[in-house]
């Protein structure tokens, strides 16, 4: 079962992850990595009044708005009535899955194991986040999921960056999360938009190689 959002995605190649401590630093991400280019963004659920920046953004043509770190069904209808249409769970929970399902939205529930994935596809899941990737083995354990499930849409995020992404897509990743590498709050607050847009033109620049 092959979900309506999955090509975008796959076309996308990167969705930047936007996880902030702040909301005005959320925003301002957003806006630059717009300018950059970017049209896909994970808002995540630890970002303060989440889903009010996810309505805001999701009434805007062109952009294409998700949630992350969503922990249950309630933060997931929250999500999905502000207009996210893809919805990132760290974990594997059915209940989850089966409420995105219901709004037509897109589940992509967080794994690491064969045992995690199966179990996300037979909650319903089109496609999983593989996570965290870099600190369970990055390509590699990409790869030797890739040989087990050759036909599942995989997302890694963690640890991924405009560096070691090339490696993914080799290893068989159908799209990557982004987050802090690209979007640096640190750097955000500091008002630094040339390093933001640095990073974003860097991300973006390698999928067109």
């Amino acid at each position: 079962m092959t979900h309506d959002l999955m090509n975008e995605l796959r076309r996308a190649h990167v969705v930047p992850v936007v996880r902030t401590n702040d909301a005005g630093h959320a925003l301002s991400a957003v806006e630059w990595l717009r300018e950059a280019g970017f049209h896909v963004f994970e808002i995540t659920m630890t970002v303060p009044d989440a889903p009010s920046l996810m309505r805001r953004l999701a009434a805007e043509p062109g952009l294409l708005v998700g949630a992350g770190t969503v922990p249950d069904v309630e933060a997931a209808r929250a999500c999905l009535d502000a207009g996210a249409r893809f919805i990132v769970t760290p974990w594997v929970d059915p209940a989850v899955i089966a409420t995105t399902r219901e709004a037509g939205a897109l589940p992509l529930p967080g794994t690491m194991t064969p045992t995690e994935i199966r179990a996300a596809l037979a909650a319903g899941a089109a496609g999983v986040k593989i996570f965290p990737a870099a600190s369970v083995g990055g390509p590699g354990h990409v790869k030797a999921l890739r040989a087990v499930f050759p036909r599942v849409p995989f997302c890694p995020t963690g640890g991924v960056d405009a560096s070691n992404a090339p490696a993914y897509f080799e290893a068989g990743a159908d799209f990557v999360g982004m987050g802090g590498k690209l979007v640096d709050e640190k750097r955000i607050a500091a008002g630094d938009k040339a390093a933001i847009l640095r990073a974003a033109r860097d991300a973006l620049g390698l999928m067109e190689a």
